[in-house]
């Protein structure tokens, strides 16, 4: 859980949605232009993953050029095969669950940073669905949501924060006369 769901707001307390970049909160009740920055979202991610297929087409031209060698070509295509397919994997699965942070994570930077057209199509084509991210922070916040209601209403403190389920008179003690 991220330390954003937690901190109370001046707004009545309980946990805050966390941020998605690009979106802020407004991915809670898809208000603020929701829909028009989705599009202009996964249009600029479209955008950049075609001009970066522009410059490594380029790359490769040289490699042609330079006459390397049919192995070498082929080598290089596979590998940024390869690269973009682990890449768009991993940020597809980010968007569902959080990073474990183990070692294998950290390896794979270096993969996912030379299949970095696999990333960008993979945060347009989420963008189609929702926000990148969306579904794992709706989650997270309506669990959180959940959680303070329940420890707000059995607390035995102020029956003003009480549901009116009929708890006010059970967990306290009478009141003196």
């Amino acid at each position: 859980m991220s330390d954003h769901t937690e901190q109370s707001g001046t707004t009545g307390g309980g946990p805050r949605p966390e941020p998605l970049r690009y979106f802020g909160t407004t991915w809670v009740e898809h208000d603020g232009h929701y829909g028009l920055r989705r599009a202009a979202v996964a249009a600029g991610s479209l955008v950049t993953a075609f001009a970066a297929a522009l410059v490594l087409r380029f790359a490769y031209q040289g490699l042609s050029i330079a006459e390397v060698g049919g192995f070498v070509n082929g080598l290089v295509v596979v590998m940024f095969a390869v690269c973009s397919a682990i890449a768009f994997r991993k940020t597809w699965e980010s968007y569902t669950r959080r990073p474990s942070g183990s070692a294998s994570e950290d390896a794979l930077r270096s993969l996912k940073a030379i299949g970095f057209i696999g990333s960008l199509i993979a945060y347009a084509l989420r963008c189609f669905v929702e926000a990148p991210g969306e579904g794992l922070r709706r989650a997270e916040y309506e669990k959180a949501k959940t959680q303070y209601a329940r420890r707000r209403t059995t607390r035995s403190g102020n029956p003003a924060h009480r549901d009116a389920k009929g708890d006010a008179g059970r967990g306290g003690r009478p009141k003196r006369a």
